[in-house]
């Protein structure tokens, strides 16, 4: 797995972890479990409230400069269609 992936990975996992505490903190549901390990207290007392605090127009420019599945484009097509639409 390369940085890229490893970085998206991460973020992703305790970004929705955060996203669940704050949702289940709001409704009264159990909160997931707390922070254990080093690795664990960076990514959620640290990554996640300074992505949170981001704007969104450079949260876009992060996550467009980062090769993975959000930067895939369309295939271009050459001509017309071929072909009845119906």
């Amino acid at each position: 797995m390369g940085f890229a992936q490893w970085l998206r990975s991460n973020s992703e996992h305790y970004l929705a972890i955060d996203a669940q505490r704050r949702v289940g903190s709001r409704y009264g549901a159990p909160m997931p479990e707390k922070a254990s390990s080093l690795r664990e207290h960076f990514w959620m007392n640290v990554f996640t409230p300074a992505y949170r605090l981001l704007p969104w127009g450079l949260r876009r420019r992060v996550i467009g400069a980062l090769p993975g599945s959000h930067r895939r484009a369309w295939p271009i097509r050459s001509g017309r269609p071929q072909g009845p639409a119906i």
